[in-house]
């Protein structure tokens, strides 16, 4: 997965880890492991395995998305290079900047993930219309 093209500015990152007889402690710390200030954390569960969550870019928002337990497919899209990254590594997320499409599907049962977000929240911050987005990359 590391050597493979990622849309422009998409990034895996891979958070510290501290393993001992007592299990696996994971963190983060905005602006260490995150590249920006963290505003927003929210976590996605429950979804059914025939279900989507995401299906939008962001205005201005960038997240960073990471599988705590289970795991989930992610389809990242900048609208010249597109990849699905399977996620099931709770150390590893993957970076959306502002711009890129995302879709999330195929999820197990039990899968959690969480996303931090560099802006609260904003209904008017999405595009939900993959072809209105299409035509904004095209402008660019």
């Amino acid at each position: 997965m590391k050597d493979e093209k990622l849309p422009q500015g998409v990034m895996l990152i891979q958070l510290p880890e501290n393993v001992d007889e007592r299990g696996r402690l994971s963190f983060l710390e905005g602006g260490k492991h995150i590249p920006f200030e963290v505003k927003r954390v929210f976590w996605i569960s429950g979804v059914p395995a025939d279900k989507t969550r995401g299906g939008h870019a962001h205005w201005t928002c960038h997240e960073v998305v990471f599988p705590v337990t289970g795991s989930f497919e992610i389809e990242v899209d900048d609208g010249r290079c597109a990849r699905t990254l399977t996620m099931n590594d709770a150390r590893m997320g993957v970076m959306i900047p502002a711009g890129v499409w995302c879709e999330l599907r195929h999820f197990a049962p039990g899968t959690v993930c969480v996303v931090v977000a560099s802006e609260e929240f904003n209904a008017q911050g999405y595009v939900h219309v993959r072809e209105e987005w299409q035509r904004m990359k095209t402008e660019k």
